[in-house]
């Protein structure tokens, strides 16, 4: 590989530095990518899977969840390794580019063979790519600023959360399309597809980039135990906890709510859509929502209180509570025997995606800001490791709650209601931890 060309951040206050653009467009591709995949998982495997003969022997409900959520957990678990390759290793870009194809060969597993076997490859291949460049992007995107344009920082992850989301919104309106009237093959393989495009277009942008060398593997050891960096890290694993019983509840709009869908009465605009498509809701309100909050709701806000990150995430976790009461009570009425109709859920939606502008969204830019210059990838897993451990408690209780025969110990309702309680006993713990933090922002130089 040919060695990486360094370049100072642009001095101008009101321009985006030159590298932006591919991020942002890479970014896009891979989430249409990663969600694309997220948006069939739990319907494949609860309808499609075979065993090595061809036949088909799909997963229980309760199996399924449990699975799907331990292969984000591991998503989210190898952005540590990521981190290590980064900032240790190879430099962000080449850690990057050398995942990225190990992602698509994790599509291509997926395309070629629908059995366990085939799925825990797939899934094993896609977590190591999805998961190692995960703490490298988003920290490449803040590495492009310096101390003259770090006030565009909030600016360009809201842009980098509207890539996300834009993404997403295509990938989870077609690909179950896909799966459901042509091939689990080609639903998996376009994604795959899109994740060879988005690493094209991260090379394509590869002399533009700022480029923060690797420290090496001693002088990174030593910036970690440095007391300084000790602090700051200790500072932001404060939030991780409270964030992830955040993710532990919105990361089950892929299963839980999707097999709720499937009893409802979805039939809008004069069509009924597939239970994987609901999901596409999220990203189109996020869309929506992201730009409102931050020209709008923010400022308004402001004149009456100061409106910190503390202090938006904290009203996050309020409203991730009440949007898992909405899909509660829906439970209630299918398990009277209704048929509620779907638009119920996706109120439940709009909800939910006012929790994730308010804590998802601050947690990215704040773990950003607050990480020692030197280790921005390994401190973004603190951000990323939230959403792990929220999947691996989410996991946790659907393999509890497996009975023998088939049956679960916390079925219907009861289920989600058990959810509403601990997020609302988190949330109220968090308005009295929060009062402990103590941080300190940390920009690249002007010279990367």
């Amino acid at each position: 590989m040919a060695q990486a060309t360094y370049l100072t951040a642009p001095i101008k206050t009101d321009q985006m530095p030159p590298g932006v653009p591919y991020i942002i467009g890479n970014e896009a591709a891979e989430r249409f990518s990663y969600y694309g995949l997220n948006s069939i998982l739990v319907v494949f495997m609860t309808h499609y899977l075979r065993d090595a003969t061809g036949a088909l022997k799909p997963m229980t409900d309760a199996q399924a969840d449990a699975w799907y959520h331990t292969f984000v957990s591991a998503v989210y678990f190898l952005p540590v390794l990521g981190a290590f390759l980064a900032d240790a290793v190879l430099g962000k870009y080449r850690t990057i580019l050398i995942l990225s194809i190990v992602y698509c060969f994790g599509h291509l597993a997926l395309a070629l063979d629908h059995t366990r076997l085939g799925l825990m490859l797939g899934l094993g291949l896609v977590a190591l790519g999805a998961g190692g460049i995960k703490p490298c992007v988003s920290a490449n995107v803040g590495d492009q600023f310096g101390a003259s344009n770090q006030h565009l920082l909030t600016r360009v992850f809201s842009w980098f959360y509207f890539a996300i989301n834009l993404g997403s919104a295509f990938s989870t309106i077609l690909i179950p399309e896909l799966l459901d009237k042509r091939s689990a093959d080609l639903a998996f393989g376009t994604p795959g597809i899109l994740m060879f495009i988005a690493t094209v277009v991260f090379w394509m942008g590869r002399r533009k980039f700022v480029h923060i060398p690797a420290v090496g593997v001693r002088n990174y050891a030593n910036e970690i135990l440095s007391g300084e960096n000790l602090k700051a890290l200790g500072n932001l694993l404060l939030l991780v906890p409270f964030a992830a019983m955040f993710w532990a509840l919105w990361q089950q709009n892929f299963s839980s709510w999707v097999l709720q869908s499937e009893k409802m009465d979805r039939h809008l605009f004069g069509h009924e859509w597939l239970p994987a498509q609901i999901q596409t809701v999220n990203p189109v309100f996020i869309l929506v929502m992201l730009p409102i909050f931050s020209y709008a709701v923010y400022p308004a806000v402001g004149k009456v209180v100061r409106v910190t990150p503390l202090r938006k995430f904290g009203a996050g976790l309020f409203v991730n509570a009440l949007a898992f009461a909405l899909v509660a009570w829906i439970q209630t009425r299918i398990d009277a025997g209704q048929t509620p109709h779907i638009l119920w859920q996706i109120l439940a939606f709009v909800v939910l995606t006012m929790g994730e502008v308010l804590v998802s969204v601050t947690h990215l830019e704040f773990a950003y800001t607050q990480a020692p210059k030197k280790l921005k990838s390994l401190v973004m897993c603190t951000y990323l490791g939230s959403v792990a451990l929220g999947n691996v408690f989410t996991a946790a209780v659907n393999f509890f709650i497996q009975n023998p025969d088939g049956t679960v110990k916390l079925g219907g309702a009861a289920y989600f209601f058990f959810f509403v309680k601990v997020m609302l006993a988190t949330a109220v713990l968090f308005v009295f931890v929060a009062q402990f933090y103590r941080g300190k922002t940390h920009i690249q130089d002007e010279a990367g």
